[in-house]
């Protein structure tokens, strides 16, 4: 159950970031405190989620063609700098399908994929 205040978070999220609000506030809703672009070294981390002693860098892409192996290295680098476990969400409508050798990299590696609609 969403509270009130986790709900209006959630609301404000989506309507500044747009899709990367939708999947944030999908987050707020479980319980879990967000930040956006947080920085490190190689980059800015999309979404870093937080709750309890558990932390999730979180990647969002638009098109399942965007998922390479450079991309998900990179996002496994940038989880490690804040010792957080890495996440792949791909927002697509569309039926998404990752290629075979990304999905077994990511098994290996501990990267964990989720499809949103």
């Amino acid at each position: 159950m969403t509270t009130a205040s986790r709900a209006f978070i959630a609301k404000l999220l989506e309507k500044k970031y747009g899709v990367l609000g939708i999947v944030a506030s999908r987050y707020v809703k479980a319980g879990y405190s967000v930040e956006i672009n947080h920085p490190t070294r190689y980059g800015p981390i999309p979404i870093v989620a937080r709750k309890g002693g558990s932390m999730l860098a979180i990647e969002v892409l638009h098109n399942s063609s965007d998922a390479t192996l450079d991309r998900i290295k990179l996002l496994r680098e940038k989880a490690a700098l804040i010792k957080a476990k890495p996440v792949l969400v791909i927002y697509s409508t569309a039926r998404a399908r990752l290629h075979e050798e990304v999905v077994n990299y990511c098994r290996e590696s501990g990267v964990k994929i989720k499809f949103l609609p």
